[in-house]
């Protein structure tokens, strides 16, 4: 493709965001029918009018373009599941049109690489920051009046700019997930998150989190430098693992923070149980099995999402469900593979379940499965005793742990290897279906 040719998509795909404007006078019926329209126009006419020539090669490889397709489609979901907040579903639109757009207009034209990832730049990423967050403030405020109860101020001019920030760090992931995917769900997630925030909780929240920073701050820094020298994390572990510590301390307590300690302690001993034949094999974890800042985040952040929910919103209970949630599908699946890939004689492709080596992507086995059951019991009857959940909750916390662990599968066996979701990415998944199941359970 062209570099013409692919500056004039991304115009098209910054333009398309003008249609935003609409939803300020449009039912959430009569936006949904539009992005149908525009999704079937993409689809069908289009192509007709010489859109073909914004087709990427991988485009015209299949035969039909999926970004453009994947873009309405994206907006139609917003659409569905916002009905009530066009201002949310506005401003994501705007950070994705804008924001994505932006980005790869400066960023293919610019020095200065990512150190995570050679294909963004710093120019680029700084471009979707700040033309997102200007996009979604500027369509947030368009929008607000045709909301009742009208949004407070606050949400309107601070929230786009949190969820422009956090869908621009997401685009930067070395993955082959399609952005019109990745930013509008992280930008939606963003902006629902703040609209549950309220005032009174963020007056709580300040008192509390002053009162317990201090003490999170001490506690993590001191962890985090004992688990770099017992070589058990990197030195970007250290601090992506002080930092999701010092969150989950602040926000959801001590005990929260505990069962943290304990889920980290249950994965790094596995991850050095059968280490001469996870060598022997090729499969042994990278760096000797220390941790890095990418595995605390994916194993973590949705553990790290919930503990801010429960200090910032007046749902603290259905939040310490989804922390201890996250956090034992995070462990107990990396219980279930350290163990499988050091002691497993019968490993299946969950997709096909033909007979594959161990640590094949999508990968299980009978003795990883147990273990990784038994983790999920006990690290949820810790939750309890920590009084993080009632005893009532533990099948529903083993449960979407489990089921957290199926979808990761099969999402390793189907997109790890074309490399359009890594490893990180698929602990994320799997973590935040695990928390949304035990919430839908319970």
């Amino acid at each position: 493709m062209t570099t013409h040719a692919e500056d004039r998509r991304q115009w098209v795909h910054v333009g398309s965001g003008s249609f935003a404007l609409l939803l300020r006078v449009l039912t959430w019926k009569q936006a949904a029918a539009l992005a149908v329209i525009a999704f079937l126009f993409n689809l069908l006419v289009l192509p007709r009018i010489g859109g073909r020539a914004m087709y990427r090669p991988a485009d015209h490889a299949r035969g039909f373009p999926l970004g453009i397709l994947l873009y309405p489609v994206s907006v139609l979901t917003l659409i569905a599941i916002f009905p009530s907040r066009l201002d949310i579903v506005a401003a994501a639109w705007g950070i994705l049109a804008c924001g994505d757009g932006a980005a790869t207009l400066v960023g293919r034209n610019a020095r200065g690489p990512l150190s995570w990832n050679s294909d963004k730049t710093i120019a680029g990423t700084t471009a979707f920051v700040v033309c997102g967050a200007v996009a979604g403030v500027g369509l947030a405020w368009w929008t607000r009046s045709a909301i009742t109860p009208a949004p407070t101020m606050a949400f309107t001019l601070v929230a786009p700019v949190v969820a422009a920030l956090a869908a621009a760090l997401v685009e930067t992931i070395p993955i082959r997930l399609d952005d019109n995917i990745s930013v509008p769900a992280t930008a939606g997630f963003v902006l629902w998150l703040a609209s549950v925030m309220t005032s009174a909780s963020m007056s709580n929240a300040r008192d509390a989190v002053t009162a317990a920073l201090p003490w999170a701050l001490g506690i993590n820094g001191a962890m985090s430098y004992l688990g770099y020298r017992a070589n058990t994390v990197s030195r970007s572990g250290a601090v992506g693992g002080a930092l999701v510590g010092v969150i989950i301390y602040a926000g959801a307590g001590g005990g929260a923070w505990l069962l943290l300690f304990i889920t980290f302690l249950a994965v790094s001993i596995t991850s050095r149980l059968g280490l001469a034949r996870k060598a022997r094999l090729g499969i042994a974890e990278e760096r000797g099995g220390r941790r890095g800042a990418g595995n605390a985040i994916a194993n973590c952040g949705v553990a790290s999402i919930a503990a801010i929910a429960a200090v910032t919103t007046p749902y603290g209970a259905p939040a310490l469900l989804a922390l201890v949630a996250g956090l034992v599908a995070g462990a107990s699946d990396t219980v279930a593979s350290e163990i499988g890939k050091a002691w497993g004689r019968s490993t299946w492709l969950v997709t096909s379940l033909g007979r594959v080596t161990p640590g094949t992507p999508g990968a299980m086995s009978v003795e990883g499965t147990a273990a990784g059951l038994a983790a999920a019991f006990a690290l949820a009857g810790v939750a309890v005793t920590l009084g993080l959940i009632p005893a009532s909750a533990v099948l529903i916390v083993v449960a979407g742990a489990t089921i957290g662990a199926l979808v990761e599968s099969v999402l390793g066996a189907t997109l790890e290897g074309p490399g359009i979701l890594n490893n990180n990415m698929l602990n994320f998944i799997n973590t935040a279906i695990a928390a949304a199941v035990a919430l839908a359970l319970a």
